[in-house]
């Protein structure tokens, strides 16, 4: 029998369901959900089961519902089943039922919770991918953790899971960002030259002008002097050492970018250079495979929304057939000179994905890019057809805090919030929580004075205070002689276990898996967080409990019994907080300070 309570009364459901109404399609019974009722004097579950199976079993939903609620009257771990409203079911458990919660999770450990239903199936999850123009700030921050904590979530789930960086290597913003190493460089070996002057010689002006970069142009002038300079010291041609100089600042960004990603706790799995892709041909060969499969012709496009007429030069380009796909608009996949759009090379990236045999794409980025989802989406379609999917997770903006005041930041003028400052402020693990507080597509105030307070609105602190808290009751019963390793407390009776609080904090550690699984289907990975969060301020109202009534103390030396019984439920709740927060990224506290 599966150690998830939710999904093994799910199953004498469907059992009940067969008995009763045999010939109930597959599809139907994957709708079928047992859940939390909303409001706990309900019971323990609720289900949908007579509603969405009452059509194809051929009897109204409430008739359903009260056949089912006799034929679960009868099975072992449920005290009752009521009939609610149009045809809800209402279940009650037997204490037993909820009881065995506890051995199953102790006898599991962290991996309570873990999943099948991903098994078999490849995902690929891509996030940060910031430019590599400057060090990560809190922006790539978010990102960076949302992506990590759901590949986390989705690998507890049993999906095969690849993670990965991609690193924005091409186009105009690296040329920007070798320009402005040049600077730092010429600087670095004496020249004069002001910042104004060298702007205006500069294709793009002077995009990068953060301090990041001294450091850039000194290590360029230790590995090459004066020989990258013109004689006088001034800006050489272009062709003299723009390429040396683009790729020596691009390794030392992307050398920055993965030493903050460690320090964040991420490792991606993979980096995917979009230079080397669009060397090797690819994006060539996906403009051709779109154009043999006649997705691409040659167009003038109708002038931007929002634009006068006098402000569009229409002119012939090179069209992706996007709206045969659900897009806004066709999209060019050439610029005026003929070389290929970041959108072309862009769908050659995700073309590259599903050729190394990925079919669910995972995509993590910034809110400006929302209006690029659809004609990805579209691209893919066209390459894929129903064989590959896209999900884009947009995560907005990022508003810091201190003192009540914002903090500022500006990337091109490297006066920002970079994550190797917030790190070293607040702690790793106090970032990656935090980060999971909203969800994704939500904007978040990042307050620093909050992150550190130990206080119940700080969710970090309360989490950990918790784990904490259970670690000190296993501790001090330990020193008065009670067992409790997992093996021994997995066995001690549980029939003690009758308070309310103690039976809420049950019925919450029962619906980690179910939560593990929904998440993961859903992709959220901020729901881990508001799950330990409820979880914690169960736990916390049991110790309540103890302080006001000696009979609910954890440990009672005269009582050894209801002491084991106890001690068994602080020992379960401890591994599934541990549990959830592997999934976040965050190291379980074992004493508060």
């Amino acid at each position: 029998m599966t150690s998830d309570l939710f999904a093994q009364i799910g199953a004498r459901i469907r059992a009940a369901l067969a008995a009763s109404a045999p010939a109930v399609p597959e599809d139907v019974l994957a709708r079928i959900e047992v859940s939390p009722p909303r409001e706990a004097a309900h019971g323990d579950m609720a289900s949908n089961v007579a509603m969405v199976a009452a059509k194809a079993a051929g009897m109204p939903p409430r008739a359903l519902a009260d056949a089912l609620a006799k034929a679960l009257a009868t099975v072992p771990e449920i005290a009752a089943a009521e009939v609610a409203g149009p045809g809800f079911l209402n279940i009650r458990l037997r204490p037993a039922a909820l009881h065995a919660v506890i051995p199953a999770i102790l006898a599991a450990g962290e991996a309570y919770g873990d999943s099948e239903i991903g098994t078999g199936q490849r995902v690929n999850v891509e996030y940060v991918s910031a430019n590599p123009t400057g060090p990560m700030h809190i922006g790539h921050c978010r990102g960076a953790v949302v992506g990590d904590a759901l590949a986390n979530l989705l690998a507890k789930a049993g999906f095969d899971v690849t993670r990965e960086y991609y690193i924005n290597d091409a186009g105009a913003q690296v040329t920007a960002l070798a320009w402005a190493a040049y600077w730092r460089y010429l600087q670095a070996i004496g020249s004069e030259i002001a910042a104004e002057d060298f702007a205006a010689r500069a294709p793009s002006g002077l995009q990068y002008r953060g301090d990041y970069l001294i450091a850039v142009g000194a290590a360029l002038a230790e590995n090459h002097g004066r020989s990258l300079a013109a004689a006088d010291g001034g800006i050489a041609p272009p062709e003299h050492w723009l390429e040396t100089v683009r790729d020596f600042a691009i390794a030392a960004m992307m050398a920055g970018i993965r030493e903050d990603l460690a320090r964040l706790g991420v490792r991606p799995d993979v980096f995917t250079s979009e230079r080397a892709l669009v060397a090797s041909g690819a994006v060539e060969a996906v403009i051709g495979r779109l154009a043999q499969a006649g997705l691409i012709y040659e167009g003038v496009l109708e002038p931007p929304k929002g634009k006068l007429p006098e402000d569009w030069e229409p002119r012939e380009q090179t069209l992706f057939r996007a709206t045969r796909f659900g897009d806004d608009v066709d999209r060019p996949l050439r610029k005026s000179d003929g070389s290929a759009t970041y959108f072309a090379n862009d769908i050659a990236y995700h073309a590259d994905k599903i050729g190394r045999g990925f079919r669910t794409l995972i995509d993590v980025w910034g809110a400006d890019h929302g209006g690029y989802v659809a004609r990805l989406r579209a691209a893919i379609t066209a390459l894929a057809g129903d064989g590959a999917t896209l999900d884009v997770l947009l995560c907005q903006i990022v508003h810091v805090l201190k003192g009540g005041q914002p903090v500022r930041m500006s990337k091109r003028a490297g006066s920002f919030v970079t994550l190797r400052d917030l790190i070293e402020e607040v702690g790793r693990d106090v970032v990656r929580f935090i980060m999971l507080t909203r969800k994704n597509d939500a904007q978040m105030e990042f307050d620093l004075d909050q992150a550190v307070a130990e206080t119940r609105e700080n969710p970090v602190f309360y989490v950990q205070y918790a784990h904490a808290r259970a670690r000190s009751v296993l501790r001090h019963a330990a020193e008065q002689g009670f067992p409790t390793t997992p093996e021994a407390l997995a066995s001690v009776a549980l029939e003690s276990l009758t308070d309310p609080a103690e039976l809420a904090l049950i019925r919450r550690l029962a619906g980690w898996p179910r939560l593990v699984e929904g998440a993961a289907r859903a992709h959220e990975p901020h729901r881990i967080a508001f799950f330990l969060y409820d979880l914690a301020s169960d736990f916390h109202i049991l110790w309540n409990r103890g302080r006001e009534a000696a009979t609910l103390r954890f440990i009672q030396p005269e009582r050894p019994a209801e002491t084991s019984a106890r001690l068994a439920l602080v020992a379960a709740m401890a591994v599934v907080i541990r549990s959830g927060l592997a999934v976040m990224g965050v190291a379980p506290v074992e004493e508060m300070r």
